[in-house]
């Protein structure tokens, strides 16, 4: 579950590719946490899925538009943060058995490759961070809205972002097993991100 939350911090970046893909000056683009939400889920037991989400994070994506791919993008995430509407889960899921906040307070992503997959579509991948842990991870990005000008001027734009990851690789290994067969708690995370970004500054030259 650890994971799933690291994630989530580099999907919410995504977002900012849409902004690169439009006839726009080289700007930075910054996550809007009012109207971003990361959430993950991992299966329970062998029978349903818990789901949760992380509360605190912040992101931008510098974009180019001669270069849309290449965008760069860094997103934070603070671990403590994760809620799953339970808080005896949540202080578990903080502990050393699976996120460790103590020692790992935070969850990064930063871009290595944007590519174009189709109408509204983007794959990014980049370095999760994760219970100190760095591994590459791919993710799709669908539903990508060009910017546009909201009522008070700012510029916005928006996307979908999803993954999915194995909490063993980053490290997380908490393992417990039922008496009938199977695990208590999965280890795959499934991350889901729906991003939006607003327009904060043009990039200085050479950014």
């Amino acid at each position: 579950m650890v994971r799933a939350r690291m994630t989530v911090l580099a999907l919410a970046a995504f977002a900012v590719v849409p902004v690169a893909s439009r006839p726009l000056r080289a700007a930075i683009w910054e996550i809007d946490p009012a109207h971003t939400a990361i959430q993950f889920s991992v299966r329970h037991m062998m029978v349903s899925n818990v789901h949760g989400t992380f509360a605190k994070f912040s992101g931008h994506v510098d974009g180019d538009q001669a270069t849309p791919t290449a965008a760069r993008i860094e997103a934070t995430i603070d671990a403590a943060s994760i809620d799953t509407a339970n808080q005896k889960r949540d202080e578990h899921l903080r502990s050393p058995d699976f996120l460790d906040v103590a020692k790992f307070p935070t969850i990064t992503f930063k871009s290595k490759k944007l590519e174009n997959a189709g109408e509204a579509k983007w794959k990014v991948t980049g370095d999760l961070t994760l219970h100190g842990v760095t591994r590459e991870v791919l993710l799709d990005v669908s539903d990508v809205a060009p910017p546009i000008k909201d009522p008070m001027g700012n510029m916005r734009a928006g996307a979908e972002a999803r993954t999915t990851i194995n909490r063993q690789d980053f490290g997380v290994s908490f393992h417990k097993t039922l008496d009938g067969g199977g695990v208590i708690v999965g280890d795959a995370i499934a991350i889901t991100i729906d991003v939006e970004v607003t327009k904060k500054s043009d990039a200085a030259p050479g950014r």
